[in-house]
């Protein structure tokens, strides 16, 4: 299978659709979402403005739409006749973007999705839409309906932890966690934006914040940059590692750095601190603030 490039800059892609090779060999995604709290509606923005053949990837569909906790996985059959209802077949190459004042945002998630799913062949659009528009290139209203293509699913489950999988791990230590949300929300000073939940964290994890992951333009950093931003954090690369965050979207940043580093893969913990804060006993919700127990 060819090798195909993480990353992608808005130039290429530009000269991409000048040269009209957007179609059933190059899908575009937007795959914008946002919380509640953004106030900001991802469906209706594409449809006033996108990259021109982009399809929109609706991460609250492309679920298991029987799970309580958000963005939970779905089946491989499900993704399949998902994404390729998007016109997305085994032979495309697949470039995912969001349109994020971060620059990148939620793509990462559907890059590893892609990825989870056995189709290497997906890039994400460095600095995501924020920087398309920064170039001046070509934007688009119009509503494209690509021809349904055949896409095959299976899943590497080891890319993938359980809560069972992370309670486990807190005696035995077998891997790394990492947590992306931000350092107030991790060590319990901030509010989560999920009512309900309380912030915290996993015992044992370590903190690298998502939006650290990239530099002030919205771009990834270096991968020597990254490599100092682990070693920074106290996190081996050698070592095996899982992502957590809210509820496993931001923490796809860190799956991404890691691969951009050359490091052996990380997974994701995906039901994240939504479902972690939910299901785990008090003793294993770490906070530096001092609070009334759980009733």
């Amino acid at each position: 299978m060819v090798q195909t490039q993480a990353l992608v800059s808005a130039k290429w892609l530009a000269s991409m659709l000048q040269r009209n090779l957007v179609g059933p060999r190059l899908r575009l995604l937007d795959t914008s979402w946002y919380l509640p709290m953004m106030n900001r509606d991802a469906k209706k923005e594409f449809k006033r403005s996108h990259i021109p053949g982009a399809s929109f990837f609706d991460i609250d569909e492309c679920t298991d739409q029987t799970s309580k906790f958000d963005h939970t996985l779905p089946t491989e059959q499900f993704f399949a006749d998902y994404v390729g209802n998007l016109g997305i077949g085994d032979d495309s190459h697949v470039v995912v973007y969001d349109a994020s004042d971060f620059g990148l945002f939620s793509c990462t998630r559907v890059w590893w999705m892609f990825r989870l799913f056995g189709h290497p062949q997906v890039s994400v659009l460095n600095g995501g839409f924020r920087d398309w528009l920064k170039g001046g290139y070509p934007v688009s209203s119009a509503s494209t309906r690509p021809e349904a293509a055949r896409f095959t699913a299976t899943m590497n489950r080891s890319w993938v932890k359980s809560f069972e999988d992370i309670s486990e791990n807190i005696a035995k230590k077998r891997f790394q966690v990492v947590d992306v949300r931000p350092h107030e929300r991790f060590r319990g000073e901030e509010p989560e934006p999920r009512e309900g939940i309380l912030p915290g964290h996993i015992p044992g994890s370590k903190c690298m914040p998502f939006l650290e992951f990239l530099d002030e333009d919205g771009m990834m950093l270096s991968p020597e940059r990254l490599r100092k931003f682990f070693k920074e954090s106290n996190v081996d690369l050698n070592q095996p590692i899982s992502g957590s965050c809210g509820s496993g979207v931001t923490a796809c940043h860190m799956v991404l750095a890691v691969h951009l580093c050359g490091a052996p893969e990380a997974s994701v913990y995906d039901g994240s601190w939504y479902e972690w804060f939910t299901k785990a006993p008090p003793e294993h919700v770490v906070s530096e603030v001092k609070r009334e127990p759980r009733g």
